[in-house]
């Protein structure tokens, strides 16, 4: 897919830039012959053009996706074991957003996962469990092996998948490190949106972002933070901060609002703006 033009990302070498539609960048994982395992420099590819797209108040939704035959299989474990020898802390190959700058990423933007191939392992189904919307190949399979190898995850897979399956489910998952397939991921699990062909996942992925887009970015900002809030707060507490939040200001005094309802008084559809910068 072309870059649209007026858009100028941080250049990258491990990582392809799109952007499918007005409000939509697409980026896609680009170590096929490493079935896109996590490496510093694809690490630091994603952080510099996702701080770039948290700016950017045209773009609206995030999907992110592998090229090749897997969506991500983890961090490179030859780097991470070069890295031992070399004397240099692990910790150094993960930004402050995470694993892959995605695992532990706070957006208020929505992030959607399209996981082609043969899925996603270790620190990829880290990334997938932090995302808002996850589309999954019928090829696709989830592991978190890390207690295979001596290690464990450490980039927030474990918190979030028990706070999404439950305490029994995560257990079973991240102790045994089995693999799971896209349809238990999505039947027992809970955390696939949808299980589709390979041929239909990222046109599925897309039409997740259309609809998303086809709100207004205020509402869905504010919403997207409420969401954040419910996995830290009680309920309570929650609502409390959501409603005093910053983006929450932003859509009562902004001109999204005004032309929901007035859109809505027209019978006609809502023609939305970007929205103001924080």
């Amino acid at each position: 897919m072309p870059e649209k033009s007026g858009f100028t990302p941080p250049k990258t070498t491990q990582l392809l830039v799109s952007f499918p539609s007005k409000h939509t960048v697409l980026l896609t994982f680009n170590r096929p012959d490493r079935l896109n395992a996590m490496s510093p420099q694809l690490s630091q590819d994603l952080e510099n053009v996702l701080d770039w797209f948290e700016k950017e108040n045209e773009l609206w939704v995030v999907v992110v996706t592998g090229q090749g035959r897997a969506f991500c299989a983890g961090m490179d474990l030859i780097a991470w074991n070069e890295a031992q020898k070399s004397g240099t802390q692990v910790t150094k190959l993960s930004p402050q957003h995470g694993f892959g700058s995605l695992s532990r990423r706070q957006s208020r933007k929505p992030i959607i996962a399209a996981v082609n191939g043969i899925g996603a392992y270790g620190g990829g189904t880290e990334i997938v469990l932090n995302c808002d919307i996850v589309v999954a190949s019928d090829t696709a399979k989830f592991a978190l092996p890390e207690v295979k190898r001596g290690v464990f995850a450490a980039a927030g897979g474990i918190p979030r998948l028990s706070h999404i399956a439950g305490h029994q489910l995560a257990s079973e998952m991240v102790l045994t490190g089995r693999n799971v397939t896209a349809q238990e991921a999505y039947q027992r699990f809970g955390f696939v949106n949808a299980v589709v062909p390979p041929a239909s996942l990222l046109s599925t992925a897309l039409s997740y972002a259309e609809q998303i887009i086809a709100n207004s970015p205020d509402s869905v900002q504010t919403t997207k933070v409420g969401l954040l809030l419910a996995q830290k707060c009680d309920p309570e507490q929650a609502f409390d901060r959501n409603i005093k939040c910053a983006e929450a200001a932003r859509m009562y005094d902004g001109d999204n609002m005004k032309e929901g309802l007035a859109a809505f008084a027209e019978k006609r559809k809502p023609v939305w703006k970007n929205p103001a910068k924080l």
